[in-house]
């Protein structure tokens, strides 16, 4: 299937941002940033988890603990049983009761002189703690912990619900808060012989200052890194979103009609996207000065060309209304035609050169066997007679057949302007050539002639629009100087070259060599 040179219309369904395209660039870089930074303070939410489960383990060790010392104070002598309360709590860290079922207290480790149970005055803390226990408010309060119950000295151990449950014989544990917010956790279990209850009651404050530590080094490690995130952040932003300024207001003030005062920045040392899309923008910007260029010397060209016919014709017109003379009537008349029929023909030649890019822009190329066209167009030429009895040669080159991608009416416009050319600058029996070859993947067609040839300084400025050398004799304005224009235009739309260039085996005549790109289409 031939390719086609129409751009496609742009399909911007797949790029929409729908909420976050009305988002600066350099938000939307923070907030991905910043994102991917609140998943890592996400650890906060871990420790609080770390630190349960820690309470969950140190109450089941404290249940354990009071088991086992129930059930040895149980067996132990009675004139026994204070010093080895005294050992326990020494050797626990934990402040031991043993509470009759009645609820009365019968054993305080701290009566038998062992204070390992001090619960701290919030109050006469300094500013360090206060500050922990605010942080430790504030970040359990943002991670939804679960508050436990304040903790209040009962002198009746039915008043502990954990005495309660051992009685019946559940040993029960609870976890309680101090007032400077640090753990305190109970425990309860009862005798074998069901007649007390011991309970023990510790201030877990090495949980708390663990968490703390574990909260500290997890914040200074979020700390640092949002500060370098937030710093990348910028440095990214500044990378990407100041050159993207600078090309929008660079492409603005080419809109606003600005594009020959505009330096739009080619960013030369960057490699990436954005460095393409400036020199991308930069190149289209000299396009469109270019093209503007061209826009305002072809009105130009189109305004001088057009004042020639139209002068000749005004006093033609003008000299009818005073001549009375038929003969010289007549005269006049001859030049009011073929200055309108100039006019006609300067003016569909300048429709089709103004028309020409934009319907190139659209074309589909097709595959167009380029031997055939040029065999058929000489065979017009022969059946309709070509003056001066000049002569059209093809010199086929034999089996490959010539097809290429393009489009074949305007091809043939290419070969029609370049035949008669050739023929128009022919002499008296000439011969005009057509030499077809392939080389290094293009089809080169040679346009040969035995005219005067074109002058070296001439070569490439009868290429240009209105630009016309023609032979000596022929009536003037029978061409606009367009011809060869078109020509190039249409060879170069087809990725092609055209020049002119001397023969190389006569004195005289001009060459015209158009190379085409060759598929290789069979």
């Amino acid at each position: 299937m031939a390719p086609d040179t129409v751009s496609q219309k742009n399909d911007s369904s797949d790029l929409t941002l729908r909420w976050s395209g009305r988002v600066s660039l350099t938000r939307r870089i923070l907030a991905v940033n910043v994102f991917a930074l609140l998943l890592l303070a996400g650890g906060f939410f871990y420790l609080d988890s770390y630190r349960s489960r820690i309470l969950d383990s140190r109450t089941e060790q404290a249940i354990r603990e009071a088991r086992l010392m129930a059930e040895a104070l149980a067996v132990a002598p009675a004139a026994s049983r204070a010093p080895l309360i005294r050992l326990f709590a020494r050797d626990t860290g934990t402040r031991i009761r043993l509470f009759a079922a009645s609820g009365e207290l019968l054993y305080d480790s701290r009566a038998l002189g062992e204070r390992n149970f001090l619960l701290r005055d919030p109050d006469k803390d300094g500013l360090g703690q206060r500050i922990a226990r605010f942080l430790d408010a504030g970040i359990d309060t943002v991670v939804g912990a679960k508050r436990p119950p304040l903790y209040r000295e009962r002198d009746d151990g039915l008043d502990w619900t954990d005495v309660k449950s051992a009685l019946t014989g559940y040993p029960s544990g609870t976890v309680w808060r101090a007032p400077d917010r640090t753990p305190v956790i109970t425990a309860a279990a009862r005798q074998p012989n069901g007649n007390a209850a011991l309970m023990t009651t510790i201030n877990a404050r090495d949980i708390t200052q663990t968490v703390r530590v574990e909260r500290f080094r997890l914040s200074v490690v979020l700390a640092v890194v949002t500060l370098v995130s937030i710093l990348l952040s910028l440095f990214l932003a500044r990378t990407i979103v100041r050159p993207l300024r600078r090309l929008a207001r660079a492409a603005v003030r080419v809109r606003l009609g600005r594009a020959r005062e505009v330096v739009v920045p080619r960013l030369p040392d960057r490699r990436d996207e954005i460095g393409m899309l400036a020199r991308a923008l930069s190149d289209m910007s000299l396009a469109l000065r270019a093209r503007i260029d061209a826009t305002e010397a072809f009105a130009a060209d189109v305004t001088h060309e057009l004042k020639n016919p139209l002068a000749s014709l005004r006093s033609a017109v003008d000299g009818l209304a005073s001549v009375k003379d038929p003969e010289l009537q007549e005269r006049l008349l001859a030049i009011v035609r073929d200055d309108v029929h100039r006019l006609d023909r300067l003016i569909s030649d300048i429709s089709d050169a103004s028309r020409l890019d934009a319907q190139l822009s659209r074309a589909k190329f097709e595959p167009v066997d380029i031997g055939a066209m040029l065999k058929a167009i000489i065979a017009h030429h022969q059946e309709r007679g070509i003056g001066r009895d000049v002569r059209l040669r093809f010199d086929d080159a034999g089996a490959t057949p010539l097809v290429i991608l393009g489009e074949g009416a305007r091809l043939e416009r290419v070969f029609e302007n370049l035949i008669d050319n050739a023929v128009s600058f022919s002499p008296q029996g000439g011969v005009v050539s057509i030499a077809p070859a392939v080389r290094a993947g293009k089809l080169e067609l040679r346009f040969e002639d035995e005219g005067p040839g074109v002058p070296e300084d001439a070569r490439e400025a009868i290429f240009r629009r209105f630009q016309s050398i023609r032979p000596d004799g022929e009536d003037f304005g029978r061409h606009s100087g367009l011809g060869l224009a078109i020509a190039r235009t249409i060879v170069e739309a087809h990725g092609g070259t055209i020049h002119v260039e001397s023969r190389e085996d006569r004195l005289s005549g001009a060459r015209f060599v158009l190379r085409l790109p060759f598929p290789g289409y069979q």
